[in-house]
């Protein structure tokens, strides 16, 4: 169509962009960017003093953002715009340069903007409705620019849904599971360290039918968790690991010298197994090895009867993803 640039926007108040016909970004605290130098290291040194434990990540994408509003978005550019309280697809075009509003409660870097088509969400192919559902706050829509372009062109054509739809539906549903499971990990490692894992993999434990009782601090041998299926044998020696590095055979060795004949062994760790240790679980059947990636899976499925304490420090909320047939 032409070369001007498609942008995204999120919002928290919809109804201040439509409404107003603006556009608009927060960062209150920034103050009137068209005071900055136009050039990026200046919003970064600036964005540090005013947010100084911000991680240099976050310095680097917000900063990167409030500079592409200000500078990089023009005139004649196009925006699109998902509206959640009515789900919809808007469309529109950029009609000022950056206007600093003061007056706004939170979205003080602001943008003129004329809507010029509202669509339903199911107007768009998968693709178009993932890649505007950006995790960033503004940005650039390039991959299915030419969708939301020709939603213009021929507003009463419903878009044709890309032949690869099934395929971003499954890699968007592979996406969402991959983060979460990323997400419980960092938060184990960074909320429960030590005894306090100990406690969460005996709470797990209970969750998943076992009686349990932890061992005093100091442990008994190196076993943490003594746990039962019912009242009778056989009796699972659990040993919890929650550093970062893989966990030796040395190590699983003085689990197993702890255990008595008829006993089985639970090997626990928020890392993984050497190559070693591998070997020794796999000719040792009776105990168990389970590492980061397989804790994750087993707290996914038994999430829901966790104690509330251990839910409000992995904080999920159930929500439904498409699966593509077949997957």
């Amino acid at each position: 169509m032409d070369d001007r640039i498609i942008w995204g926007i999120h919002t928290m108040d919809d109804h201040m962009f439509l409404s107003k016909n603006v556009i608009a970004i927060g960062w209150k605290a920034m103050g009137d960017l068209s005071e900055l130098s136009p050039n990026r290291d200046a919003f970064k040194n600036k964005y540090q003093s005013v947010y100084p434990d911000s991680k240099l990540q976050a310095v680097a994408n917000s900063a990167g953002m409030l500079y592409r509003f200000v500078y990089e978005m023009k005139i004649g550019d196009y925006v699109v715009f998902p509206s959640k309280f009515n789900r919809e697809i808007n469309i529109g075009i950029v009609e000022s340069d950056y206007i600093y509003s003061p007056a706004e409660t939170e979205y003080v870097q602001t943008r003129r903007v004329k809507w010029l088509k509202h669509f339903p969400r199911t107007a768009f192919s998968q693709g178009a409705l993932y890649e505007v559902g950006s995790a960033m706050s503004f940005f650039s829509i390039k991959n299915y620019a030419e969708e939301y372009l020709n939603a213009l062109e021929n507003p009463a054509k419903k878009a044709l849904i890309a032949s690869d739809d099934e395929e971003t539906v499954a890699k968007t549903a592979e996406d969402i599971i991959e983060a979460t499971k990323d997400f419980i990990l960092k938060e184990l490692s960074k909320n429960l360290k030590g005894y306090d894992l100990e406690a969460f993999i005996s709470d797990l434990l209970r969750a998943m039918g076992y009686h349990t009782t932890l061992s005093p601090h100091g442990g008994d041998r190196g076993i943490d968790i003594t746990a039962y299926k019912d009242e009778l044998p056989p009796r699972i020696l659990v040993q919890v690991k929650s550093g970062d590095s893989d966990i030796k055979e040395s190590t699983i060795q003085s689990l197993k010298g702890a255990m008595r004949e008829g006993d089985y062994g639970l090997f626990v760790t928020l890392a993984n197994y050497t190559k070693n240790a591998q070997k020794y679980l796999k000719n040792t059947p009776i105990i168990r090895g389970i590492n980061g990636s397989e804790l994750v899976d087993l707290i996914l499925k038994y999430y829901d009867l966790l104690s509330e304490e251990y839910k409000s420090i992995i904080s999920l909320q159930k929500v439904y993803i498409p699966v593509v047939k077949g997957m």
